[in-house]
């Protein structure tokens, strides 16, 4: 018999990596074949295939689903950017409904789809959600990362109704740890520590380890019911409680202001006025102010029950977060020593 193949597509993402390493191929493992766009850290590694491709481009995934057995659909675009609306529909949307598509095609036997808790799990009051709520296209409708997962969630779970294919969601909060090249996650992390977040924001978040949802992808390939959702977070902080914990880790000195959401975004339009002037990059925009007076509260109960999904401390969590952000923005020059 042929041995089995898994594909993880989204490989090269920070959530990606960690999944790919977790997943190589011991003695008389299933082979791992990624897929991504551009060159991966595997070109080399003998334990994994790389194919490259455009997970929009529906022959490229197909080629790359043929002879696979289960899938793990990673693949995504992180922008907070409106502008970057057609790109992350034909990512998120087209994306998905490729890899369905080739998996019937092909007779996957399991897709697992990784979309995220903001697709539920947002809210302009301190309301945990869990998998039972609604979708908030009304809370995120300027967003079109969020409303372009929602639409990519359902169209997922519609070919699961509809064709029986075995499709299980997985919807992690806010992923931090390690290895973040891109900053796609621990952007406001870094924001703080290069001393652009000035006052603390009204909302909240959940938050949970890289490494922790790595794990939990593998349970919901093994242990997750078609047409389940399952929220994979760890603890629901306020924004004060994330800053105050972030600055006694950095050694840096928390905000006193706590403004109203029209205050703040006055604030940050004028720093995008002034600090250029004075030579300074800012990287704080209007999305990411509006986001931070929403509270993304999650409960995570339904994964650790049926799939034994576990997190770490988030202390610790968050202490490897700021140092590991910490040293790649010494390294490049944005911050003047590591700590």
């Amino acid at each position: 018999m042929a041995a089995r193949v898994i594909l993880v597509t989204g490989a090269t993402g920070f959530l990606g990596k960690h999944l790919v390493e977790l997943l190589k191929p011991q003695k008389r493992s299933p082979r791992l074949r990624v897929f991504c766009r551009g060159l991966s850290p595997w070109e080399q590694d003998k334990k994994v295939q790389v194919l490259h491709g455009d997970i929009a481009n529906r022959q490229q995934v197909e080629d790359a689903v043929k002879g696979v057995s289960q899938i793990y659909h990673l693949a995504g675009v992180v922008s907070r950017d409106a502008k970057d609306q057609d790109v992350l529909y034909e990512t998120h949307i087209e994306g998905t409904r490729n890899i369905c598509e080739a998996a019937l095609k092909h007779k996957v036997k399991k897709v697992v789809v990784v979309s995220s808790s903001g697709t539920i799990a947002v809210g302009t009051n301190p309301t945990v959600y869990d998998e039972t709520s609604g979708y908030k296209n009304e809370v995120v409708a300027e967003w079109p990362y969020y409303l372009s997962k929602i639409f990519a969630e359902k169209l997922a779970l519609d070919y699961q109704a509809r064709t029986g294919l075995n499709v299980v969601v997985a919807n992690p909060s806010l992923l931090l740890g390690i290895g973040d090249d891109r900053n796609s996650s621990t952007r406001d992390v870094a924001l703080f520590l290069q001393g652009e977040i000035k006052a603390i924001p009204k909302g909240g978040l959940n938050f949970v380890d890289v490494r922790d949802v790595a794990q939990g992808l593998t349970l919901a390939m093994d242990k997750g019911k078609p047409g389940e959702r399952y929220l994979m977070g760890n603890v629901n902080w306020t924004f004060r409680q994330l800053i105050e914990k972030v600055a006694e880790i950095s050694g840096k000195t928390t905000p006193t202001m706590e403004p109203s959401i029209e205050v703040s975004l006055w604030g940050a339009r004028a720093m995008r006025v002034i600090y250029p002037l004075l030579g300074k990059k800012v990287e704080l925009d209007d999305a990411s102010v509006k986001m931070s007076a929403c509270y993304w509260y999650c409960d995570s109960t339904k994964a650790r029950n049926e799939l034994g999904f576990q997190t770490r401390d988030p202390e610790e969590t968050l202490t490897e977060t700021v140092e590991d952000v910490h040293l790649r923005l010494y390294r490049s020059g944005q911050l003047p020593h590591s700590i």
